[in-house]
């Protein structure tokens, strides 16, 4: 299999704010690699320079065969990006905006014209095309914005958090859109998402980021798998911190946490433990409410790897915010 993205010791800095620390990757043609992490962790960041809409700090990415630093123009014309937030003309319709991003893209009006007919079945937009985007429903928004960044037929296509915000009907509609557009046309698509069933259900392999720094890396299943345990969830009608000493207690049980009413317990062997961790919360006098046993999520690798769970951490935010005028400021410059 060829390399379609590669990178080697990638960073970008913000003043005193390191967004990207040190980020190796190697990612091969028609692969779905999902980059899962917290909102702050260098996510949209790493898009961004694979993207040539940042310079990297140090380190180099090469994409598509492209150096992003040296080669950014033959980089733009190999990719397809669908950012977070899509730049979308209300008064245009669909229609218009496909067509004029195939003229920019050089292609001709033949050309636009098939590209059009392939898109309109390829990412389910139908008859919304002749109507002012204006009227369209944030998952016809994104889907439109899918369908531009795919007029030109890229060879790797970027899609940073492409499902936040939709309903869960729209984020099952997108998925099915994803999976197509890999399986059909063998395209190289690189998935950011703090979505941890969105990482497990679409992506042949997973990179975890935090802090910057790529923690973790495999397919979802090798990932799962290096916990080991069985997780039992209880919900209890009290602060479960109370418990944990009784619950720590019990034979088989390998570690536990309390978060507010909640306790999250881990075990090799979930099915033997779960009864006794029940008599074990019974005897504390705190009535449960519920309990569950399941198997390891991404969210317990991302929590056995950091110590923590996906949510932002304030020096993350802060580096997003610095990322975010940085860009605002380059395209007032331009």
């Amino acid at each position: 299999m060829r390399t379609t993205i590669s990178t080697e010791k990638l960073v970008r800095q913000f003043d005193s704010l390191t967004a990207v620390d040190e980020v190796d990757l190697e990612i091969e043609q028609g692969e779905i690699y999902g980059f899962l992490g917290p909102n702050g962790a260098g996510k949209s960041t790493t898009v961004r320079v694979l993207c040539t809409l940042l310079a990297p700090t140090s380190g180099r990415a090469v994409v598509a065969g492209y150096d992003v630093a040296t080669d950014p123009g033959k980089v733009r014309l190999s990719i397809g990006v669908a950012l977070q937030e899509a730049a979308l003309d209300p008064k245009q319709t669909g229609d218009e905006l496909l067509r004029l991003q195939g003229r920019l893209y050089g292609l001709s009006k033949d050309e636009v014209d098939r590209r059009l007919a392939d898109l309109a079945q390829l990412v389910d937009i139908g008859d919304a095309l002749g109507r002012p985007i204006s009227t369209y429903s944030g998952g016809m928004k994104r889907r439109l914005d899918l369908a531009a960044a795919l007029v030109h037929n890229p060879q790797v296509l970027f899609l940073d958090e492409p499902t936040t915000g939709l309903d869960p009907v729209s984020r099952a509609r997108v998925w099915e859109e994803v999976r197509r557009l890999n399986q059909d046309l063998d395209m190289t698509i690189f998935l950011t998402t703090q979505y941890l069933e969105e990482a497990d259900e679409l992506a042949d392999r997973v990179g975890i980021i935090n802090g910057g720094k790529l923690v973790a890396e495999g397919t979802p299943f090798e990932l799962k798998r290096r916990i080991g345990n069985d997780v039992i969830f209880a919900r209890l009608d009290g602060d479960a911190a109370g418990a944990c000493p009784m619950v720590e207690a019990v034979a088989g049980v390998a570690g536990v946490e309390a978060r507010g009413n909640e306790m999250v317990i881990t075990a090799a062997e979930g099915t033997a433990v779960i009864g006794p961790v029940a008599v074990a919360l019974n005897n504390c006098g705190i009535p449960v409410r519920d309990l569950t046993l399941r198997t390891p999520t991404l969210d317990d690798v991302f929590l056995e790897l950091t110590g923590t769970h996906i949510q932002p951490s304030d020096e993350a935010m802060e580096a997003e915010l610095a990322e975010m005028t940085e860009i605002d400021t380059m395209e007032v410059g331009s």
